[in-house]
């Protein structure tokens, strides 16, 4: 089992194998995780301002190699959860775990796990979309994380 499918598994209450099944609407919990990343990412009006703004954050706190690995080509560097904790800020942090009926401590290192795929994925060319360009949608976040746990 792969690091992403353990962060998973306890955040979905060992249950990430299961979640796998049955298309969108069979995903469950992971359904949850990808609304609450996708308004995060896809929406400029969020509270970070959608991905530019995540990226802006990410940069403030003196991750702009890192974050800019996510979005370039090449391999995407990796992060704790301790630094998204201090890019996103404890308020950010919060609300996505209230909002997924999860601690902040169970949040972070999927977060770590999560966005650097994601975040790739959602620049497959290699850079932010402008301020008013969409980055996606939540529904390819469900079909990015789905993707994601099929892969070993």
């Amino acid at each position: 089992m792969g690091l992403l499918d353990s962060v998973l598994g306890q955040v979905l209450g060992g249950n990430a194998q299961g979640s796998q099944a049955g298309g969108a609407g069979g995903l469950g919990d992971l359904g949850s995780i990808a609304g609450a990343l996708g308004s995060l990412l896809t929406n400029n009006q969020s509270e970070v301002g959608g991905l530019g703004g995540l990226v802006s954050k990410f940069e403030q706190a003196g991750l702009g190699q890192v974050v800019n690995s996510w979005i370039g080509k090449g391999d995407n560097a990796s992060v704790t959860g301790e630094q998204v904790h201090d890019a996103l800020g404890s308020d950010v942090i919060s609300r996505i775990a209230g909002k997924l009926g999860i601690d902040a401590a169970t949040l972070l290192p999927m977060l770590a796990a999560l966005l650097p795929t994601l975040i790739d994925r959602l620049t497959p060319n290699g850079k932010v979309p402008e301020p008013g360009e969409s980055a996606g949608n939540p529904n390819d976040l469900l079909a990015s994380l789905s993707g994601l746990l099929q892969k070993r």
